[in-house]
């Protein structure tokens, strides 16, 4: 778990593709952990993204999750305003039947 006040150091992706390279050509991801001083399980999870969305590679890891709200538009507005009137509907059913 992360610590308060934690600094996480970034990779770039030159350097992600480098690793992942060598892992494909077989050297295994707890060398390349000690050679590079990167956690075998951050190199693991660069091979699954890699494997799994190789055209996103360069930009694995940035962008995923929820999106910022900056980034929303009036229909992610509109879908969310819909939800929410669903699940009050819902409730309210819910306090009826007790």
């Amino acid at each position: 778990m992360a610590s308060k006040g934690q600094k996480f150091k970034k990779y770039g992706n030159e350097e992600k593709k480098e690793i992942i390279n060598k892992l494909i050509d077989g050297i295994s991801s707890y060398f390349l952990a000690e050679e590079y001083g990167i956690p075998s399980r951050t190199i693991q999870t660069w091979k699954r993204k890699f494997v799994n969305h190789p055209e996103l590679f360069p930009n694995a890891g940035q962008g995923s999750g929820r999106p910022k709200e900056r980034e929303l538009t009036k229909e992610d507005y509109k879908e969310r305003y819909e939800i929410l009137k669903k699940y009050q509907a819902f409730l309210k059913a819910q306090r009826k039947r007790k």
